[in-house]
């Protein structure tokens, strides 16, 4: 294979072609409009009272949460707040989900979120839970699929930028991720242009319980000072393995778009995870002193809980033979893709005029062959003519990511070209190709990275959509696009604007989800320790200057509605039930003064609110969420004195 050669010069002739492939294409909108499909609205509509057919979850990027779409409507249902506070349900804000974002930096009430990813069974997503990385701070989360609501972040140490993540195994035995920025291990004052000699990367196998869900980290793995960017495990043969693209194998530490473009080939990592798993049986780590959190939340209590852990397991790969191996992968790779049947494991080189595809048969021969080009830190670099088995030519420039439909097609994302492009497993001969509108970042297939897709549409991430909308100032919004591959030819049916910056994507069928979907949250279940489980038990407490009120919510109003007692500089707990038992039905809280956001509280769940007045006076209080047709009525009032007023409350019961 001809040898690729970047150099300054070149790189700022691909970024031009950016440019050109960008402005080009707008000035071709006005033509572009003609290539959706004269039946695409037919397609995309579903009828008032009637499901889409997919859950999508889509990654909103800096904004830290992950949105929920339906395919092939394209309408969004549900922001899940993740890693950012959010005013619309209090959460980050309320006293029940503030421990949900500590870290060993603090409170961090925001974060980067990238890559989602269900959970498995078999290799197939089974609609228990998705996971999604916080990048910043490098953080993995569990959002429940039943409630739809996060429900665990666990952060990993020694890490700087947790991108490759959060992929999971067949089985979801593991979640796994990666450092993006190498940093020096253990953290220490280093200068630092000595990168090559202090600076480490860490890859971390978060074990996952079956029947709970719950994380914990099983072990890191020392890694050469490279660049981790994204992973997916293997399945079927592969089992046991997981894949992680890497750049940077020049080590440098500035000027990374010249600096880390030399050399003509990066690595995909190779790790044989259950080679892992009886090395830290056997004792061949090594513990590692270090800061996280792990934060739970517990749905009977419904509050969370925050938990300081201090050490780590590490492997070294030299103490353990056969833990990794490196795959030659050009150039700057960023998606690594394991075909269903987890023989193949596809590459997007950035920087590469083609798609690289391994074969897992070749690679397993190769290393009992020793067929090694050196070694890095103990890890044998296999040579690149002994576990290739494909290269897909005319690919699009800049590949990044690529799905699989179940039928024998991949599907990658070609960035500077902005284009999907089809080719054939096993011949890979590019089949088809549309245009996506603008600078196509991931794509996703529903299950296109399982072991039985869904392989009926294909949705492009665009980071880029100047034309497509109505404008809104500077920033445009970014935007996903719905395609039909159902057939021979692709078919462009729906544009759709996105929340944040869309990374990467997961779908799955509405059926799976909608039957375990819960709707209420049993009152008699309700273990919160300030809940009020009827009318009869709401109260006020006064514990020196800290105020707890026991409040019930209920069509349409509050127990109790009239408070006096309450001083300037009390603190004033807040605890509200909502009695409700019926599905849908959720309450809001809002008083007068508040610092922070009003409360949303589902059926049969128990929220708080602190409050601190700060002057005298009659602060009114009333729901924020529409409940009957007597909402307006459900209000009440809190009087705040300086006297020493005793604690008063009207309650019938």
């Amino acid at each position: 294979m001809k040898k690729l050669k970047f150099t300054k010069l070149s790189i700022a002739i691909v970024s031009l072609i950016t440019v050109i492939a960008i402005f080009g294409a707008c000035s071709r909108s006005g033509r572009n409009k003609a290539m959706v499909e004269s039946d695409a609205a037919e397609k995309v509509y579903v009828a008032p009272g009637t499901y889409d057919e997919f859950y999508a979850f889509l990654s909103g990027g800096f904004s830290g949460q992950l949105s929920v779409y339906g395919l092939p409507s394209g309408r969004l249902f549900k922001v899940i707040p993740v890693y950012s506070q959010n005013p619309e349900n209090g959460y980050g804000y309320t006293e029940e989900t503030k421990p949900m974002l500590m870290t060993s930096h603090g409170f961090v009430p925001w974060d980067d979120a990238h890559h989602p990813d269900l959970s498995q069974t078999n290799g197939v997503p089974d609609g228990r839970w998705i996971f999604i990385n916080g990048n910043n701070t490098p953080r993995i989360a569990r959002i429940n699929l039943k409630t739809f609501e996060t429900n665990e972040i666990i952060e990993i140490p020694n890490t700087g930028g947790n991108h490759a993540s959060a992929f999971v195994t067949p089985n979801t035995e593991y979640v796994v991720a990666a450092t993006r920025f190498s940093v020096p291990y253990p953290q220490s004052d280093v200068s630092i242009t000595d990168y090559k000699k202090f600076f480490k990367g860490a890859i971390s196998y978060i074990k996952v319980e079956p029947g709970t869900g719950k994380m914990s980290i099983a072990f890191q793995i020392l890694m050469p000072g490279f660049d981790y960017d994204l992973a997916h495990s293997g399945k079927g043969p592969s089992f046991g393995w997981s894949f992680f693209t890497c750049y940077n194998s020049e080590q440098s530490q500035t000027l990374l778009e010249v600096n880390a473009s030399k050399n003509d080939k990066d690595f995909i990592a190779a790790v044989n995870w259950k080679k892992a798993e009886e090395a830290v049986a056997a004792g061949k780590f090594k513990t590692m002193n270090c800061n996280y959190f792990h934060n739970v939340y517990n749905d009977e209590t419904h509050s969370a809980t925050s938990e300081k852990l201090t050490s780590v397991k590490v492997l070294d790969p030299k103490d353990v033979p056969g833990l990794i191996y490196y795959l030659p992968t050009p150039k700057s790779p960023h998606g690594v893709d394991v075909d269903p049947t987890g023989e193949y494991i596809a590459c997007g080189g950035k920087l590469a005029a083609m798609i690289p595809v391994h074969s897992f048969t070749k690679m397993k021969k190769a290393i009992e062959e020793k067929k090694f080009d050196g070694e890095i830190d103990g890890i044998p670099i296999l040579k690149y003519d002994a576990v290739i088995a494909g290269e897909v030519k005319d690919c699009g420039l800049g590949p990044l990511h690529t799905e699989f439909d179940g039928k024998g097609y991949a599907y990658t994302s070609a960035f500077i070209t902005s284009e999907v492009v089809k080719w054939k497993v096993g011949t890979w001969q590019v089949v088809d190709r549309i245009p996506s509108y603008y600078s196509i970042g991931h794509l996703m297939i529903p299950g296109g990275d399982c072991a039985k897709p869904w392989g009926k549409y294909l949705v492009a991430l665009n980071k880029i959509t100047k034309d497509r909308y109505l404008p809104t100032g500077p920033e445009m919004c970014q935007a996903a696009q719905l395609i039909d591959i159902s057939g021979d030819k692709m078919k462009l049916l729906l544009d759709f604007p996105t929340i944040g910056e869309p990374h990467y994507a997961q779908a799955i069928p509405a059926e799976i989800l909608m039957k375990n979907n819960q709707k209420i949250f049993p009152i008699e279940q309700n273990k919160h320790p300030y809940a009020a489980k009827g009318e009869k038990e709401a109260k006020v407490v006064r514990d020196g200057n800290n105020v707890h009120i026991y409040m019930t919510m209920t069509r349409s109003h509050f127990m109790p509605d009239n408070i006096e007692g309450v001083k300037v500089g009390d603190n004033v707990y807040i605890h509200t039930t909502n009695l409700e038992q019926d599905w849908d039905v959720p309450h809001g809280f809002a008083i007068l003064g508040a610092e922070y956001s009003e409360l949303l509280v589902m059926p049969g769940q128990t929220r708080t609110l602190v409050w601190r007045p700060k002057e005298v006076g009659v602060y009114p209080f009333y729901c924020t969420d529409f409940c009957s047709a007597l909402h307006q009525e459900m209000s009440g009032y809190i009087r705040v004195s300086n006297t020493n007023i005793p604690i008063s409350y009207n309650n019938p019961n």
